[in-house]
């Protein structure tokens, strides 16, 4: 059934991309209220415009409300590709894998056999600050306009435009655009690149309650009646990414090393709070910490002079 189910999914890929990509900083284009139940209205004319919490005459951080819905689409927008490739994604892998190895050691791709959630906790913890590194780096380039090619999303850029690479492609080395990178569609009519923008947002917001479907399915069985058949229990978290391999708590010693008398000398705040900012001066160097021990531990060398003042 998943399988038939990809094939039924593949018309969405073609929305994932922006509908368009420039490298200069003008037109500016805002968006009112107005805009958006226009858009509504193309997208789903039977919902129509629907905003129960009113976010379309919010004003986000003081930018105003243009900056607020320029910021509110381009997020529908982003998740909705997102969603697209993971709903996509995991009927793939559920079926798939790659046959070539997946580390330079020579290990193979998580089995198909297990579900996508247990595959990804398969996956190397070096395998996934790399995937988390790149996220990272797109989304600096997206936030930066892609080195000023384009103003912020929130100050007249297209929703959902991401900016084209020429400017790393001529100073550090080549790499593709993400959106039409052989120029296919640079001759596109605005009439189809409007209508394609109402099908990706239409594809991407069925995507994210796809996506979303089978986690619930797996991770709470019988809350998806419709994915009974093909739902698997999973026992891990899906919304905690590095389960088992890394948390902020880990980074820090056992209590039973911190107690006097070893190699490290501590310092206790009897304090309720869960965490605690604390200015920390080693010798004279000022340093900032936030501790996750309840009692607000801080350790420091029984070799150097340390001293520390406890806020809430």
């Amino acid at each position: 059934m998943k399988t038939a189910l990809l094939l039924s999914s593949i018309a969405a890929v073609s929305a994932f991309a922006p509908s368009t990509t420039h490298t200069c900083r003008t037109p500016s284009v805002s968006a009112t209220k107005a805009d958006l139940e226009a858009i509504a209205e193309k997208a789903n004319p039977l919902v129509k415009f629907y905003d129960p919490l009113n976010l379309a005459e919010q004003d986000f951080y003081g930018f105003g409300n243009e900056a607020t819905i320029g910021w509110l689409r381009h997020s529908e927008i982003k998740h909705g590709r997102i969603a697209m490739f993971a709903f996509v994604g995991y009927i793939v892998q559920s079926n798939f894998v790659f046959p070539w190895p997946q580390t330079l050691a020579g290990a193979a791709h998580p089995s198909a056999d297990l579900l996508p959630e247990e595959q990804w906790d398969a996956v190397p913890l070096g395998a996934k600050w790399q995937i988390f590194a790149v996220i990272s780096m797109l989304e600096l380039w997206d936030e930066c306009g892609g080195g000023g090619a384009l103003p912020h999303y929130t100050k007249g850029r297209k929703p959902g435009q991401f900016p084209t690479f020429q400017l790393f492609r001529e100073n550090v080395h080549f790499v593709l655009d993400l959106y039409d990178p052989l120029g296919f569609n640079k001759n596109m009519s605005d009439e189809t690149k409007e209508r394609r923008l109402i099908s990706e947002l239409n594809n991407g917001r069925l995507a994210q309650l796809g996506i979303f479907g089978f986690l619930c399915a797996d991770k709470i069985p019988g809350s998806v009646p419709l994915l009974n058949d093909i739902a698997s229990p999973y026992s891990g978290d899906p919304m905690i990414p590095f389960e088992g391999q890394f948390s902020l708590p880990s980074a820090f010693p056992p209590r039973s090393e911190l107690a006097q008398g070893t190699m490290w000398e501590s310092i206790v705040c009897n304090l309720v709070s869960p965490s605690l900012s604390v200015n920390v001066r080693i010798g004279s160097v000022p340093v900032f910490a936030v501790l996750p021990y309840p009692d607000a531990v801080y350790r420091c060398s029984s070799t150097r002079s340390c001293s520390m003042n406890c806020q809430h």
